[in-house]
């Protein structure tokens, strides 16, 4: 492409966050284009097919699997050379397919470390104590007593982070800044010195699971980490554990999940992702008054949005001006981009 000429991104039914859409929009040669899930499909292949740009929703349960970043979309986009996840998330792109065909993957990892970080905490607390079974009980009925909803202090306990990324850092921090907790961390792609310096122990992945009080999972669904946390892996943990998971549902195995917390071989749980995205009213889960369940909106918040929609729309006007990405997932096809650039 010449310097001069005008790149077109597309993204369906909406940006993350209108200010990042009117930046975008105020960019030199570049052109926006909105397409929508429910139009007419040949409109909108034809308008992927004249693509350089793909703005894609990191929701896979939201979007339709033809749109998603596969080997058969880009066969289908032949000018296509960025895909930028809207958020930290990205599978629902091939990046093994995108880097054969010299696309560049992006996303907008840390946009919401704050507000996932805070979901988790919060999932830890109301677990520990015991607010969620409390209000179910009251809302049933009067036979309870307060001594049946005994909790825990969160002060010095151990948590156990899967993942120490911008969100598994940050968890590190609020709890031992607020609560001098004893942190735990696993994660094969660092070193233990650079565990040591993101505010963690370094652990293996049996020592987190057996000595933890809290196990929180913060890593992304890989080949290597799907069904990471199964039957063997919860049987592991103390009776008196907690399982709290704002990563990606396919890590932990949900059937496994109900057998432990059927039979008191843990104390309870706060999901905020799901195998099947919504799970089903009749999912049991929903059945047990120590599970707190949310529907993947952890790093859904206001100024989440709004660093995710602003992060995008700079990286793309980055991108365009010959720069390689700060957030950019498939470095090795930064070489043959480059030539098609």
């Amino acid at each position: 492409m010449n310097p001069t000429d005008s790149r077109k991104i597309v993204f369906f039914n909406r940006w993350t966050h209108e200010e990042g859409l009117a930046l975008i929009k105020s960019a030199r040669d570049v052109e926006i284009r909105q397409l929508h899930w429910d139009a007419p499909e040949q409109d909108s292949w034809a308008e992927l097919a004249s693509a350089h740009g793909y703005q894609i929703s990191s929701a896979r349960h939201e979007m339709p699997s033809q749109y998603r970043a596969d080997s058969d979309l880009l066969a289908r986009c032949p000018k296509l050379l960025v895909i930028s996840a809207d958020g930290a998330g990205y599978d629902t792109v091939d990046v093994d397919a995108c880097t054969e065909a010299g696309v560049l993957v992006v996303n907008q990892s840390g946009a919401n470390r704050e507000a996932v970080a805070e979901h988790a905490l919060g999932m830890i607390l109301c677990l520990s104590k015991r607010m969620i079974e409390m209000d179910r009980a009251m809302r049933r009925n009067r036979d309870w007593h307060r001594n049946d909803f005994l909790g825990n202090d969160l002060l010095g306990k151990t948590v156990g982070i899967i993942g120490l990324g911008n969100i598994g850092i940050r968890l590190a921090e609020l709890c031992c800044g607020l609560f001098e907790a004893q942190v735990l961390a696993y994660d094969p792609y660092l070193t233990d010195s650079q565990i040591l310096a993101r505010g963690a122990q370094p652990s293996s992945f049996e020592k987190l699971l057996t000595e933890s009080d809290f196990v929180s999972v913060n890593c992304p669904l890989t080949d290597e980490t799907r069904n990471m946390i199964d039957a063997a892996a919860l049987a592991c943990m103390k009776s008196s554990a907690y399982f709290v998971t704002t990563a990606r549902g396919g890590i932990h195995d949900e059937r496994a999940l109900v057998s432990a917390l059927a039979s008191g071989e843990l104390r309870g749980a706060g999901l905020d992702v799901w195998a099947d995205e919504p799970p089903p009213i009749e999912h049991a889960l929903h059945g047990f008054d120590n599970v707190i369940i949310t529907m993947h909106t952890a790093g859904v918040t206001e100024e989440a949005r709004l660093r995710a929609g602003i992060g995008a729309a700079e990286q793309w006007m980055g991108i365009w001006r010959g720069e390689r990405p700060p957030r950019l997932v498939n470095p090795e096809a930064w070489p043959q981009f480059q030539s098609r650039f």
